[in-house]
């Protein structure tokens, strides 16, 4: 009978550079240019008061991302959300190894979803969601 070499599928510790993991040419990719170099989150910005005191805030802009990755990805759920950017290699490199909590996520999507709908409306006359949408 033939030997095969084993495939392994449990956990494994694996070092892990998360800028190469999203690859040029991808959605993800497309996604993290748009939000880090095209789009304007000042209005996102302007939300947050804790400069002095207070617990730090998740970037909006990974908030953003995370978000975004989930609904391509078809996972709506804010528990699946987070188990995502706790699991998968793709959520945590573009989160930058962030895990919102899932209350996070949700109070996150209810409370700005009218500045995420304005930002994206704006930047589709730029012609810049055109150019994510084909990719």
């Amino acid at each position: 009978m033939a030997r095969f070499k084993l495939v392994h599928k449990g956990l494994k510790f694996l070092p892990v550079d998360f800028d190469r993991q999203v690859l040029p040419g991808s959605f993800e990719f497309a996604l993290c240019h748009l939000v880090d170099q095209e789009l304007d989150l000042s209005g996102f910005h302007k939300r947050y008061k804790n400069d002095s005191e207070g617990a730090s805030a998740f970037d909006p802009a990974v908030l953003i991302k995370i978000v975004l990755l989930a609904y391509s990805r078809g996972i709506i759920s804010s528990r699946k959300i987070e188990t995502a950017c706790r699991e998968n290699v793709l959520f945590i490199a573009v989160s930058g190894d962030n895990q919102p909590h899932f209350t996070t996520l949700a109070g996150f999507i209810a409370n700005m979803g009218e500045l995420v709908a304005k930002l994206f409306a704006q930047e589709k006359r730029k012609g810049v969601v055109p150019l994510l949408m084909h990719l």
